[in-house]
Parts: structure tokens; C-alpha cells; sequence
């Protein structure tokens, strides 16, 4: 596992940017729900209220979807980026399979694989886009 993060002023680009890179198994699973969570925690809250704890862990639900979709559909390595703007988490999850995730239809019967109902009903707004070397995911998720 391999942290990077970054921060800029600048008004375009995030307040805040932060990136883990996985090596693939169940664990990651956890750990990027630990490592969204200590990123909200630790953001700057200079020019704004430190995040309710509610939408860290809103943030942590949606990274935890996102990457177990990663762990069941494309096993292998992944990469978390996470960039902090004003009220608006950007999630951004990559793997190595370029097939886009499915959601299913609404079915309170069903058992599980409610990952990507879950992401569309608490982002604003996702996109899936084919890399060279599988896809990645988009999620914007409003902090507020």
C-alpha cells in the first residue's frame, strides 16, 4: 500500500488530494475505508466547518462499495484517489477490469449486490471511464 497525498490553493484543483494504491485481496477493503476516514478527519477546516461525522461516514460507505466491487469483479491491484472540494468529495477508484459495473434493478427481496444502487443514490454524480489497463470510477459525493 502506497499513500501520496497533496495540497493546492489554487482555486480549480482540490483543496486537498490524497492517493492509495492496493495490491489487491479483502483487506483493502477496510483499509480504504480507514484511510477515507482519516483523510476527512485530518483536512484542513480553515475556511469551513470540520465534516460531520455522518458524512465521513457516508464517504466511507461509498469507498467501501466501490472497492468491494474491486475485490468480487477485478481482482488485483487498485488504486483509491480521494480530492476534497469545496462540499464535494471526489472518489475515484481504479482496477484492472474494463467491464463497467451493473446496477441492479430495485429488488428488496434481493440478498446483497446493492453496491452500485448505494453509490448512485448518495453521489450526485458517478462515471465509469475505460483506462489502458481496465476502468475507472468517479464518484462525486456531497459533503454537506
Amino acid at each position: 500500500m502506497t499513500n501520496v497525498i497533496a495540497r493546492d490553493s489554487g482555486t480549480r484543483r482540490p483543496a486537498l488530494s490524497a492517493r492509495v494504491d492496493f495490491e489487491g485481496g479483502v483487506g483493502m477493503i477496510a483499509a480504504s475505508r480507514d484511510f477515507t476516514a482519516d483523510f476527512l478527519t485530518a483536512a484542513p477546516t480553515a475556511s469551513r466547518e470540520p465534516l460531520r461525522e455522518d458524512r465521513v461516514d457516508v464517504a466511507r460507505l461509498v469507498v467501501s462499495e466501490l472497492v468491494t466491487n474491486v475485490v468480487r469483479h477485478a481482482p488485483g491491484p487498485c488504486r483509491l484517489e480521494l480530492a476534497l472540494h469545496p462540499d464535494v468529495l471526489e472518489i475515484r477508484v481504479h482496477d484492472t477490469r474494463p467491464v463497467p459495473p451493473v446496477a441492479g434493478p430495485r429488488d428488496p427481496n434481493r440478498i446483497g449486490q446493492h453496491g452500485m444502487e448505494i453509490v448512485l443514490a448518495l453521489c450526485t454524480r458517478v462515471d465509469v471511464e475505460a483506462t489502458p489497463h481496465g476502468k475507472r470510477i468517479r464518484a462525486r459525493l456531497p459533503l454537506s
